[in-house]
C-alpha cells in the first residue's frame, strides 16, 4: 500500500486521511439535511438596516416603499424603529402605520436594556427610551440590546445575577405597560466578542433566560464579520444546546451577520445548519459595516438545497426584485453587477462546454425557479451556439445568425486579445460591431434595437447629439430631411477624413457596408449604431470628434474590411 510522508519525514498511511474525509463530508451532509428541513423564521430589519451608514439618509416615502417591498415577500414579522431621545423619522412613519390601519400585532421596534451606567453598571433608571417611546408609539413587541463585553462595564461589579436581575425586570415591564402578550427578544450585541473572552459569562445568561422560558421569545445575536463561520458554529452550537437542555425548545435563536471581512454569507448558513432559527437582517446586502448577509440570498440558498419550507412560507419569486428594488431606494443605483442572485450578471450563462449547456446541468437552478431566460455572456468561454443564440436573443432571426458565423466572431474576439485590443461584446452595441467586423451585414433589426437602447453616459449622449445636430444640416441640404443622407452628403459630411478619394471604386463599395438595408443611402440608425457603440466602448471620449473618430477608426473601418477584401479578390 502507498505510504505517504509528514513534514516530519514519518511515513503516513494515506488511509488515515481518507477516514478524516468520510468523517468531515458526513458532518456537511448533516448540515445540508438541517438546512433542507428548516422551518426558516425570518424577522425583517430592510426598514432599520438598510439606512444605517448610508450617505444618503431615508425620507418617509422611502420608508413606506420599503415597507410595500417587504410585504410583497411574505415577511410577517418587521422591526419598524430604533428609538432615542430624539424625534426621529421613524416616530413619524410609526404614526402613519397606525393612520392607516396597519396591522401592529407583529411589528418590533429596538431598546436598550440601559439607557445609563454608574460606576460600571447599568442602571434600572430612567427607564430606557426605546421601552417608552414604544408604549407611547403602540409597538407591542421589543428587541432590548445588551452587552456581555463591553469596556465600559465593570463585570467584577455587574454579576451574571445582577445582569439576569435587570432582564427579568424588563421584561415584567414590558408586560406591565406595552403589552402582556409582547413577543420579546434579548439580542446578544457583542455575542462573538463575549464568546472570545468570556464564554461562561454568556452561557449563564442563556441559563437564565432558559429557566424563564414561558416570558420570551427568543435570542437574537449578531457578528461583525471578523470571526471564522467554523467558530460562530461552534458558539451558536453551544447556545442551542442549552436552551434545549432547559427545555427552551421552542425558542428562536436568529442570527444577523454584518459583511465586514467577507464571511458573512457563509457564517449566515454555518449558524442556520448548527442550531439558529432564524434571522434579523433586510432582504438586499445594504447595511453597518459594509453591509450584511440578506435574507434574500438565505433563503435562495435554502432552496437550492432542496428546502421546500420557505418556498411555501414565503413570496420566494418575488424576493430577487425586491431586494433590487430596495437597493435602489436606498442608494440610488442598482446592486453591484456582480452581487449574488440580484446583480445583473446574477443570472448569466458564461460557459459553452457541454457539461455547463443548460439540458446537461442537475440540480436548483436560478433561473428556472424565477421564470427567467439566462442571459449569455460573451466572452472567449462562449462558444459558437452561445454566440448564434445572443444574436437571436438580441435581433431576431437571420439567415446570417449561423453557427460558422458564431466561431468566426469568437475567433475576432481571441485576435483582438492577442492585439491588445479590449473591447466589450456584450451590449447591442458591442455584439452588433463584433458580427460586422467579423463578416456579417448590419441588419435592419440591428439599427431598431440599438436606436432604442439608451447609453448610460450622460455626456456621450450629448456627443451624439452634437453630431446628430451636423447629420441634420447636411439632410437640410437635400431638402427633404429623412434621417437619411446620400453617399455624397455621408462622405463630406463624415467619412471624408478617413478616405482620401471619394471617386475611388473602393471607397463607394466600402460605403455600402454601412447601408444596412441596401437602399443606396446611410440612415441615422444604420450610423447611429458605431457612434453608441463607440461612446460604449470608450466612455471617457471628450468630444464630439473624438467620438467620430473612435466610430471610424475603431468600428467602422474594420467592418469595412469584408467588403474591401471581397473588392480585392474580385479584382484577382
Amino acid at each position: 500500500m502507498p505510504l505517504l510522508r509528514n513534514t516530519d519525514n514519518k511515513p503516513h498511511d494515506y488511509v488515515e486521511n481518507l477516514k478524516d474525509l468520510h468523517k468531515n463530508l458526513l458532518s456537511a451532509d448533516e448540515k445540508r439535511k438541517v438546512l433542507k428541513e428548516l422551518d426558516l423564521f425570518v424577522l425583517d430589519n430592510s426598514m432599520r438596516e438598510t439606512t444605517i451608514g448610508q450617505l444618503r439618509g431615508h425620507t418617509l416615502e422611502n420608508k413606506w416603499e420599503i415597507y410595500d417591498e417587504v410585504k410583497k415577500c411574505g415577511f410577517d414579522h418587521t422591526i419598524v424603529a430604533s428609538f432615542n431621545h430624539m424625534t426621529r423619522l421613524g416616530d413619524t412613519f410609526i404614526q402613519q402605520l397606525h393612520d392607516r390601519g396597519e396591522d401592529m400585532t407583529n411589528k418590533y421596534a429596538f431598546a436598550e436594556l440601559a439607557d445609563k451606567s454608574k460606576n460600571g453598571i447599568p442602571q434600572e433608571f430612567p427607564i430606557p427610551i426605546g421601552l417608552t417611546k414604544s408604549k407611547e408609539l403602540g409597538i407591542r413587541n421589543v428587541i432590548i440590546e445588551m452587552d456581555l463585553a463591553y469596556f465600559d462595564y465593570d463585570y467584577g461589579k455587574w454579576t451574571e445575577e445582577q445582569i439576569w436581575d435587570l432582564m427579568r425586570k424588563r421584561i415584567e415591564w414590558t408586560r406591565q405597560n406595552i403589552f402582556e402578550g409582547a413577543m420579546i427578544y434579548f439580542n446578544l450585541r457583542d455575542f462573538s466578542d463575549c464568546m472570545q473572552k468570556s464564554p461562561e459569562r454568556l452561557l449563564k445568561v442563556v441559563q437564565f433566560l432558559s429557566a424563564y422560558r414561558p416570558t420570551i421569545s427568543g435570542l437574537m445575536y449578531e457578528d461583525l464579520g471578523g470571526t471564522f463561520p467554523e467558530e460562530l458554529g461552534v458558539y451558536t452550537r453551544a447556545v442551542r444546546n442549552l436552551m434545549t437542555i432547559n427545555g427552551w425548545k421552542d425558542a428562536n435563536l436568529l442570527i444577523h451577520m454584518h459583511y465586514q471581512w467577507g464571511l458573512s454569507n457563509a457564517s449566515n448558513i454555518e449558524c442556520l445548519a448548527n442550531g439558529a432559527n432564524g434571522m434579523w437582517a433586510g432582504i438586499c446586502e445594504e447595511g453597518a459595516a459594509m453591509g450584511h448577509s440578506s435574507s434574500n440570498l438565505a433563503i435562495y440558498n435554502l432552496i437550492r438545497m432542496g428546502n421546500t419550507k420557505v418556498v411555501k412560507k414565503f413570496k420566494c419569486q418575488a424576493l430577487r426584485n425586491a431586494a433590487i428594488a430596495v437597493t435602489k431606494i436606498v442608494t440610488g443605483k442598482l446592486p453591484p453587477a456582480k452581487t449574488p442572485v440580484v446583480g445583473e450578471r446574477a443570472l448569466d450563462r458564461v460557459f459553452g462546454f457541454p457539461a455547463f449547456e443548460p439540458e446537461n446541468m442537475g440540480g436548483f437552478s436560478l433561473q428556472d425557479f424565477l421564470g427567467e431566460e439566462a442571459p449569455i455572456r460573451i466572452s472567449t468561454m462562449a462558444d459558437n451556439k452561445m454566440i448564434r443564440q445572443a444574436l437571436i436573443n438580441n435581433f431576431g432571426t437571420d439567415s446570417q445568425f449561423t453557427l460558422d458565423m458564431g466561431s468566426k466572431m469568437k475567433e475576432l474576439m481571441l485576435d483582438d486579445m492577442r492585439s491588445n485590443r479590449k473591447e466589450e461584446y456584450q451590449s447591442p452595441f458591442g455584439l452588433s460591431v463584433l458580427f460586422d467586423r467579423a463578416g456579417g451585414q448590419f441588419t435592419e433589426a440591428m439599427s431598431e434595437v440599438i436606436a432604442k437602447t439608451k447609453l448610460k453616459s450622460d455626456s456621450i449622449r450629448e456627443l451624439i447629439a452634437e453630431l446628430r445636430a451636423r447629420w441634420d444640416e447636411w439632410d437640410l441640404r437635400e431638402n427633404d430631411q429623412d434621417d437619411m443622407l446620400d453617399f455624397n452628403s455621408f462622405y463630406n459630411g463624415f467619412m471624408a477624413p478617413y478616405f482620401g478619394c471619394y471617386r475611388c471604386d473602393t471607397t463607394r463599395k466600402a460605403l455600402k457596408a454601412i447601408d444596412m438595408d441596401n437602399d443606396g443611402h446611410v440612415d441615422w440608425n444604420e450610423f447611429l449604431v458605431y457612434l453608441k457603440w463607440a461612446g460604449n466602448a470608450y466612455p471617457d471620449i471628450e468630444t464630439a470628434q473624438e467620438l467620430l473618430d473612435k466610430a471610424f477608426i475603431e468600428g467602422l473601418l474594420p467592418a469595412m474590411q469584408d467588403v474591401l477584401i471581397g473588392i480585392a479578390a474580385e479584382r484577382k
